[in-house]
């Protein structure tokens, strides 16, 4: 009973210190799962960027010997832009997904579970707890559909009824034995828009995602975008979002709950060309409290680019240009040449066939080439 009603206490908390949803599940180990990560690193489905062993991600205990149960919370996002930019010819604008808008969201979690933390400890003597937010070892949608936050929806993403698929999620493994909450029942039966709507075939099957051909993971690697989803992007510089726009359960759903994901409109769409010359150190200062700045300037450059030569911007050809002939990084170089070629322009096309002559990068030859391979086809 002493359990019940500190778990009580906690929910009660946890409204006042602004968690949209709070969720309890076991600690058990995450079995169907471990089946599932195994398969995925079998087919080859994996992002690469999930941390810690298959073992430490589906067994609590590994992460925390003495753990009882785990907290699952929930933040929502807003979705729309108030004031946003518009992007015109000669005056293009990129644009951050959703799931960056406003400060780090690993952040603001951490903060909201430093809290419920602090509030525990306060009330229990002996109080054991690991808190992670996405990059822990746990699987946060895993944790927060056992926890009945939500379901897991066909496009992977955990949706919960009431707030839709825009949310943030993390968890708290603790020593402490709450009566686990009962999961949600799966809710998007027969529907398959997510499915229908990924344009590069990445949900491979309900529930089952390839990262190494989804747009959001692919924005945020740091090669060349493969040829065949350079067109797929559209103004995008950092994730994708498809398969949400598209989910019933998001229509309509817009959540102001939380000053710090409110988006700055020129932060989270940004001039393109500003992007493509900015140091180290400026984007650092201007980006650097967004979720979206993780991997550094280069993919979010690399996009830009890929965005320009989406709209067929001819002004930044001068910018493209410059890229093609003097930046030290052959990714940035080559993709600026296969922009340019994209563009469309006579001065593009003769600065790459001069660029070509001093080019030493095969990768970026290569690239000089496609570009010149669309004056062929024009």
């Amino acid at each position: 009973m002493a359990y019940e009603y500190l778990k009580e206490e906690i929910i009660q908390y946890s409204k006042e210190i602004g968690i949209d949803k709070i969720g309890f599940a076991s600690a058990d180990p995450f079995k169907e799962l471990k089946g599932r990560l195994q398969e995925q690193q079998q087919l080859g489905y994996a992002s690469g960027f999930e941390k810690g062993t298959i073992e430490e991600r589906t067994e609590p205990t590994l992460l925390l010997e003495s753990a009882e149960s785990i907290i699952a919370i929930a933040l929502a996002y807003p979705t729309r832009i108030k004031n946003s930019p518009k992007s015109v010819k000669g005056d293009r604008r990129g644009l951050f997904s959703r799931a960056s808008w406003g400060t780090d969201y690993h952040i603001v979690l951490q903060q909201k579970l430093s809290l419920l933390t602090e509030f525990i400890e306060s009330k229990v003597q002996g109080f054991q707890y690991r808190s992670m937010v996405d990059t822990g070892e746990l699987s946060d949608r895993a944790v927060a559909e056992r926890a009945g936050i939500g379901f897991s929806g066909k496009n992977t993403l955990m949706i919960a009824p009431e707030l839709g698929s825009y949310i943030y999620l993390g968890e708290m493994i603790t020593n402490l034995p709450f009566t686990p909450d009962i999961p949600i029942e799966d809710g998007c039966l027969d529907c398959t828009k997510c499915l229908d709507a990924c344009p590069t075939g990445a949900l491979v099957e309900p529930g089952r995602l390839n990262a190494q051909q989804c747009l959001a993971f692919l924005t945020q690697t740091k090669d060349y975008m493969p040829d065949e989803h350079r067109d797929k992007l559209g103004n995008l510089i950092y994730g994708f979002e498809t398969c949400q726009v598209v989910c019933p359960y998001n229509k309509g759903v817009d959540f102001h709950f939380h000053e710090e994901f409110e988006p700055d409109p020129e932060l989270v769409k940004p001039r393109l060309t500003d992007l493509l010359h900015m140091s180290n150190r400026t984007f650092k200062e201007k980006f650097g409290k967004m979720a979206g700045s993780w991997r550094g300037k280069k993919p979010i450059q690399r996009n830009a680019i890929l965005a320009l030569a989406h709209y067929k911007e001819e002004s930044a050809v001068p910018d493209l240009i410059q890229l093609m002939k003097d930046d030290p990084r052959p990714v940035i170089r080559g993709t600026a040449a296969w922009a340019i070629g994209k563009i469309g322009t006579e001065d593009g096309y003769t600065e790459i066939i001069a660029a070509m002559k001093t080019e030493t990068d095969e990768t970026v030859l290569a690239e000089m080439e496609k570009g010149l391979g669309f004056k062929e086809r024009k």
